[in-house]
C-alpha cells in the first residue's frame, strides 16, 4: 500500500494544485518511483489511498498496466491520516501481512529485502517491522530506538549501544494490528506501533542509503536537482 492521502500544507502553493505524491523529482513523480521499485522487487499488487485532489493520482497511474502491476484506490473523503487510512483500505488488501510506503518521500529502499520479515509475520511472531534511517536535520532527536534488530520506544532508557533513529515510512503490517481501528475514522499510527513495540512484536532494521522526507519546496528543489544532475553523469 502507498499512504497519498496527505494534503501536503508545508509544500504549498505547490499542492494547491498537485497532490503532494505526484510532485516531480529526478523527471517522475514521487509515487512513480514507489511504484517502480516495489514492481522490481516483486510487488504486483499495490493499493493507492487518497483524497486531496486523488482524481489526479487516478489519471496518473490509471490500473497500473502501464507499471506492470494492478492498482487499486481507496478514496477518502477527507484524509484519515495513516492508521485511519489502512484500516478503510484493509478490504482492498489481499494479504495477512503487507507493506506499507509513505507516498511523500523519497528511497533508494529494495523493497525485495522485505521478504523475510513479511514471512515472520505471517507466522505470527511480530505485528509491524519498521525500516529505520538516520535522523534527518529536521527530526534530530528520531522516533525510536533500534537493538540488535528489535524496536524499542524512545521513552525506554537507552542501553549502552542502539540508536535513536527515524521511522522512514516504510512498513510491514499484520492485519491484526488493525483490529481496533474503526475503518472510515481518523486515527494515528503510532499508538499502534508503541503498543506493539511494548509488547516485543516490533522488528526492525536501519536502511542507511538514499532516503528523503520530502517536507518543504526547498527540500523537493534540491533532492529534483540531485538526481537530475546524477541520472546526467
Amino acid at each position: 500500500m502507498i499512504l497519498a492521502a496527505g494534503r501536503g500544507e508545508r509544500m504549498r502553493p505547490l499542492t494547491d494544485h498537485t497532490p503532494k505524491p505526484l510532485l516531480v523529482v529526478g523527471g517522475k513523480p514521487l509515487l512513480v518511483w514507489h511504484v517502480e521499485r516495489l514492481r522490481a522487487a516483486g510487488f504486483t499488487h499495490i493499493v493507492i489511498n487518497h483524497a486531496h485532489l486523488g482524481e489526479q493520482i487516478e489519471f496518473a497511474l490509471g490500473n497500473g498496466a502501464e507499471f506492470g502491476v494492478s492498482i487499486d484506490y481507496s478514496r477518502e473523503v477527507s484524509a484519515l491520516e495513516t492508521a485511519g487510512g489502512i484500516a478503510t483500505a484493509l478490504p482492498l488488501i489481499d494479504a495477512e501481512v503487507f507493506t506499507v510506503v509513505n507516498g511523500d518521500i523519497y528511497c533508494e529502499y529494495d523493497f525485495s529485502r522485505l521478504a523475510e520479515p513479511m514471512a515472520r509475520l505471517a507466522a505470527g511472531h511480530d505485528q509491524t517491522h519498521l525500516v529505520l534511517v538516520d535522523n534527518p536535520p529536521q527530526h534530530p532527536k528520531g522516533d525510536f530506538v533500534l537493538d540488535g534488530g528489535r524496536v524499542t520506544n524512545t521513552e525506554i532508557p537507552l542501553t549502552p549501544h542502539p540508536s535513536r533513529l527515524t521511522f522512514s515510512g516504510i512498513g510491514v503490517y499484520h492485519r491484526a494490528l488493525f483490529a481496533d481501528t474503526p475503518a472510515g475514522e481518523r486515527a494515528p499510527l503510532a499508538p499502534l506501533l508503541r503498543r506493539a513495540i511494548d509488547a516485543g512484536r516490533a522488528s526492525g532494521e536501519h536502511f542507511g542509503g538514499r532516503w528523503e522526507d520530502v517536507g518543504t519546496p526547498a527540500r523537493l528543489t534540491a533532492l529534483d536537482e540531485e538526481l537530475r544532475q546524477h541520472h546526467a553523469a
